[in-house]
């Protein structure tokens, strides 16, 4: 606020670096020079000697109250040039942390910086309202399990609940910001649960269709077992878990005791085998290897025998010969669980290239279409079949054989029995797995019926528009940003949830249309009836007719709660309900966010906004860094990183105060901030001490 840091310092009267008082814990010279300058012109009253962060707190929040100050500026600043900028949405799932303070502390600073110089700041707040954040807290709270608690408990009763928690918090959220003195528009804050805003999303799933963007479509996607829904790639959370190293023999059809040799760490994805892939350059050993119980023949990449078969304790082996993978694609095999699972007999097994095999551990690679990404891309070229026997929640379904209603994850164990004398070796391998970002279970790949958006379609717009994009710092956009777009694959829209913008799909049951409607008076005309929440199980019971004779309905999914916040720069302006607002400041001038928003908010509109209008929504971006607490974790609410959640004591106004004062501080907005030891204490101190140092004469 008044003093540079180690990269940037500014000197005090005496000559010496701020940075040196400031490690110290003593306010400069400048410091105290900058708040007697203040006083003595009036501007401030002088300070008791008995400084009450908490008494000059209220007394400034109350003048700003009494006299509007907020509002005064704005009319003040009027007639200037309009700057739009857009808020980021944070879930309304509790009280603030450290990282949601910083954020908005820092939008606060630059939005001030644009109102000293004469520009008319559009600055609505913005709030995100809907989704998983807010249901698995809902479901917490009622003591729910499952997706079935939820249907015996009653969709309409638990989507109210969701809504009263949202709305509940968002207006918690509003004093928490208050009283970290940050002026934003609050009282107009765009919420994501207002029919207005909910028709935008419509609209803009509209246009989608109507340029061939939309998709339905059965792929591989992130699924959640006990959410029991699709998640995006950027709410999959990832860390250690312990999981079975296996290899196993695959026993080539026509072939007496010779079998390919792969490795997995998802034993229970075997029963869902179609294929198995090499490298066509690669080079694979015919191995006899010897065991004290007999000689079996083995197939290998061969710069990888030896490794292997030591896992495998074998005692000698030889190489018989050796082809390249290009010579085995074609080749046929048996599944090592045909007995198991009478689903694998019907199915033809057989050896395929692929660019992704790698040269490790076997070099040949159990390819499962239903259960992966690659195998599902390799499986629909190749035109194998889709096997996947999970439903849901995650179980086994009848077609799974003996494994039938066991958890997928919980049948590792079961798999390898069964395989019996075809697991060639076992080992446990700790390494990153993904999770569910909200309620932090394991993750499978699961192939499912989902709608999508042709985002793959439409990289090379993106790209372009990117590349107009002012980037804060600027690798941001060229380098990150640009590298996770050029890699992206087509964007999975619906989720199987309740609380939600409802996709607005209606699809016909008898001959398998469908149709998107773009906004609430389209579907109360075509209905022939008023619609009173948008929301589910309300819209649920609003039919179509078709003009084949049968009765259209809506799909049950939900907007993925990406496509909700998606939708901000345009919905924000009531559009497309209204459009002069739109029509003036769109796209907006400035958006800041942190740095994991390459994957999440900066993305997600630029999708959605390239497909609707051909351009980006936003001229500028800064991404700033991580609030991260005394373990140098990313603040969470989950890590219990919150603030205080009412100014009850002179413990908690200090931590307003004094906390403002820390996150103003020139931390850099691209460096991390960590809020380990006695961060946020010393910038109370600091602040206190140069308060109280100012009364005395330089």
């Amino acid at each position: 606020m008044f003093s540079g840091d180690a990269r940037n310092p500014v000197y005090g009267g005496d000559g010496r670096k701020t940075t040196l008082c400031r490690e110290a814990n003593i306010p400069s010279r400048t410091q105290i020079f900058c708040v007697r300058y203040y006083y003595t012109r009036g501007f401030v009253k002088e300070v008791a000697s008995n400084f009450n962060a908490q008494s000059i707190e209220c007394a400034v929040q109350e003048h700003w109250r009494t006299n509007d100050t907020y509002a005064t500026v704005k009319l003040h600043r009027g007639a200037g040039k309009p700057f739009f900028f857009v808020d980021g949405p944070p879930y309304t799932t509790g009280t603030i942390h450290l990282g949601t303070a910083w954020n908005k502390i820092l939008k606060d600073s630059l939005l001030r910086y644009h109102r000293m110089n004469g520009r008319h700041v559009i600055d609505r707040a913005g709030y995100d309202m809907h989704g998983l954040p807010i249901e698995v807290k809902v479901e917490q709270a009622l003591g729910f399990e499952s997706k079935k608690d939820i249907e015996k408990y009653g969709i309409r009763k638990f989507i109210e609940q969701c809504r009263e928690f949202a709305i509940g918090n968002k207006l918690l959220m509003d004093d928490q910001f208050a009283n970290l003195g940050v002026w934003l528009d609050f009282p107009g804050a765009y919420q994501t649960v207002m029919p207005e805003y909910i028709e935008a999303a419509w609209w803009t799933l509209a246009r989608a269709d109507e340029k061939g963007m939309l998709e339905r479509g059965y792929r591989v996607v992130n699924w959640c077992p006990r959410c029991e829904t699709a998640i995006a790639d950027a709410e999959v959370e990832y860390w250690d878990e312990n999981d079975p190293s296996v290899f196993v023999k695959f026993p080539l059809k026509g072939k007496t005791n010779e079998f390919l040799l792969i490795w997995t760490t998802t034993p229970w994805t075997l029963p869902a085998n179609v294929a198995v892939a090499v490298a066509k350059d690669f080079e694979y050993a015919k191995v006899l290897a010897r065991k004290d119980d007999g000689e079996t023949i083995l197939w290998i990449a061969e710069p990888l025998v030896k490794a292997v078969l030591k896992k495998g304790r074998c005692k000698d082996y030889a190489i018989l010969e050796t082809k390249k993978g290009a010579d085995l694609t074609g080749w046929e095999y048996e599944s090592p669980l045909s007995s198991s699972v009478p689903l694998q007999n019907e199915i033809d097994h057989k050896v395929l290239s692929a660019d992704f095999v790698a040269l490790e551990n076997t070099g040949m690679v159990h390819i499962a279409p239903g259960h992966g990404w690659d195998d599902f891309v390799l499986g629909t070229k190749e035109g194998l079949a889709i096997v996947c026997p999970v439903d849901g929640a995650g179980r086994f379904k009848e077609e799974a054989g003996i494994f039938a209603g066991q958890l997928v994850r919980g049948s590792n164990e079961g798999v390898l029995e069964a395989l019996g004398d075809h697991l060639f070796a076992k080992e446990t391998v700790t390494h990153r797995y993904g999770h569910c970002w909200r309620c932090k279970t394991p993750i499978i790949f699961r192939a499912t019926s989902q709608w999508f958006l042709k985002i793959s379609e439409m990289r090379d717009l993106m790209l372009k528009e990117v590349a107009k994009v002012t980037w804060y710092p600027d690798w941001a956009g060229s380098a990150r940003f640009y590298d996770w777009i050029k890699d992206a694959r087509d964007w999975c829209i619906s989720r199987q949830r309740y609380w939600g913008i409802p996709i607005p799909v209606w699809v016909c049951p008898k001959c398998d249309s469908y149709r998107v409607i773009g906004t609430i008076s389209e579907l109360e005309e075509r209905s022939g009836r008023p619609l009173a929440d948008p929301h589910r199980p309300y819209v649920d019971d609003v039919t179509i007719p078709c003009p084949c004779g049968g009765t259209m309905k809506r799909v049950e999914d939900i907007f993925d709660l990406w496509f909700d916040s998606a939708v901000a720069s345009w919905a924000t302006l009531g559009f497309p309900g209204k459009t002069e607002e739109f029509d003036t400041l769109w796209p907006a001038d400035f958006i800041t966010e942190g740095q994991d928003q390459t994957r999440g908010w900066f993305y997600s509109q630029l999708g959605a906004s390239t497909i609707a209008f051909g351009r980006a929504p936003y001229r500028s971006v800064c991404m700033h860094g991580f609030a991260l607490d005394a373990e140098v974790r990313r603040c969470q609410k989950a890590l219990a990183t919150s603030l205080p959640r009412k100014r009850s004591s002179q413990r908690s106004a200090w931590m307003c105060s004094g906390s403002t004062y820390f996150l103003r501080q020139p931390h850099g907005t691209i460096s991390n901030l960590t809020g380990r030891g006695s961060a946020l204490p010393t910038g109370q101190s600091t602040f206190s001490g140069t308060c109280t140092a100012s009364r005395f004469p330089i």
